[in-house]
């Protein structure tokens, strides 16, 4: 049931995501007065699909193949690989017979179409479920955890820049424009100073919890979870118990819980706990793999005298904008350490599999569409990628045939869209082959 409910995610994720970038082709070709002769959400490969109909000049159906879709554009080489339409002259309905910057809209419209939707999803969850946000104006001073510490943040300071650049939300501070490397700029003690990020800062988020770098009030760590038949289970720990220290060691910092239980592997540690009913002190055995049975987190108490701030439409768009935006640069970060080999593309890239297992378990309308927004705005950095067979290559055919007043040949863009679909075959077959081997790893 779990796998049916991440598929089901997936296949409407990219539903939505492939009939709008499509969407955007049709419109921009049939306002110019091109024929678009299929729509196809899916491919409908070797002529297989689930159903279609005609309505006018086009075809429009759902294939089986859930590896995208596309437009068939009257008069230009394509997926179809359609080499009869080219062989008679030029008609006033083709593309080819357009000129360039009427081609080169075209082939740009999908992109801006799924930047819009990325841009209306971001908008939309901000306004809808996020509802409010604490302006960086009412945050006197941070408090600096364990990440920020390493840093060089301090407990009070205040950050008033990000890349010399003022910033109105707090949370800013724990996006990706911080995350891949940032100068941030900080009031101390009536002294202003910078804080600079390393671009490779992502990587110490990797498995630990956010709130390990800075935070706006102090954090108490508590218990999530508590296994059925293990030692704190049986010593008595309950799920929302907060954890005050070990072995009356004040537990100050996330990994100071994980540590000092690791620390007493075949020994006994005194865990203190504070409850409804007051403080309580167990005596818990721990495991000889370092464990005791619990599942714990972080909670920050915030201060009551700060006010958050409602998201207005006005503010939603220009919030979901800048975010929609940051993710696209991110993206563009994260391909250029793979191609540089500061990344490794097997741990970086994932294929279908991956993705629906991001999207979860359970249909959580959120997280949902906040995936889906993410992924929007991907498709349209991946789509302006300069391979042939994308939009990207096409577009830098079309500004080269606009600087040189010469259009390349149909053999040659022919051959350019096989090279293109090769390329994309192969990422495609990397891209579920490592799903798959990190599945089976796991």
């Amino acid at each position: 049931m779990n796998g049916l409910t991440m598929a089901a995610q997936l296949i409407l994720g990219l539903s939505i995501l492939v009939t709008l970038h499509e969407l955007g082709h049709y419109l921009a070709a049939r306002a110019f007065g091109i024929r678009v002769e299929k729509f196809y959400l899916f491919f409908d490969a070797w002529g297989f699909k689930f159903f279609s109909f005609r309505k006018g000049e086009t075809e429009y159906g759902v294939g089986w193949l859930p590896l995208g879709g596309y437009v068939k554009i009257s008069g230009m080489i394509d997926e179809s690989l359609d080499k009869d339409q080219l062989a008679t002259p030029p008609q006033p309905h083709e593309f080819r017979s357009k000129p360039a910057w009427q081609r080169l809209i075209v082939m740009i419209a999908g992109v801006a179409m799924n930047v819009l939707l990325g841009i209306a999803i971001f908008s939309f969850n901000l306004i809808n479920y996020k509802k409010e946000y604490l302006p960086n104006n009412e945050v006197k001073g941070i408090y600096s955890y364990s990440l920020g510490h390493e840093l060089g943040l301090e407990n009070g300071d205040k950050v008033v820049a990000i890349n010399g650049k003022p910033f109105e939300r707090f949370e800013d501070l724990l996006s990706s424009r911080i995350m891949f490397g940032a100068v941030l700029t900080v009031e101390r003690k009536g002294q202003t100073i910078e804080v600079v990020v390393p671009d490779n800062f992502y990587k110490r988020f990797s498995g630990q919890n956010l709130n390990n770098f800075i935070g706006i009030g102090e954090l108490s760590y508590y218990v999530k979870s508590v296994s059925t038949g293990e030692p704190a289970a049986k010593a008595g720990v309950k799920p929302g118990d907060t954890l005050i220290s070990i072995n009356q060691n004040p537990i100050t910092e996330f990994e100071d819980i994980r540590n000092s239980i690791s620390e007493n592997k075949g020994k006994s540690i005194l865990l203190t706990v504070k409850r409804e009913t007051g403080i309580v002190n167990l005596e818990i055995p721990v495991s000889e793999k370092g464990t005791i049975g619990i599942a714990y987190s972080a909670a920050m108490q915030h201060d009551p005298g700060i006010q958050m701030k409602k998201y207005s439409f006005k503010t939603a768009v220009k919030f979901g904008t800048s975010d929609a935006f940051e993710s696209l640069v991110s993206n563009a970060k994260g391909l250029r350490k793979i191609f540089t080999g500061e990344e490794k593309a097997t741990e970086s890239i994932q294929g279908p599999i991956g993705i629906a297992t991001i999207y979860g378990a359970t249909w959580d309308w959120p997280k949902f569409w906040a995936i889906t927004g993410l992924l929007s705005m991907v498709l349209a950095f991946m789509n302006m990628l300069p391979i042939p067979a994308l939009d990207g290559g096409h577009v830098i055919f079309l500004l080269v045939e606009s600087v040189t007043r010469k259009k390349f040949s149909d053999k040659f863009m022919e051959r350019s869209q096989i090279v293109g679909m090769v390329i994309l075959l192969a990422l495609m077959v990397f891209a579920v082959g490592n799903d798959i081997w990190k599945h089976i790893l796991n």
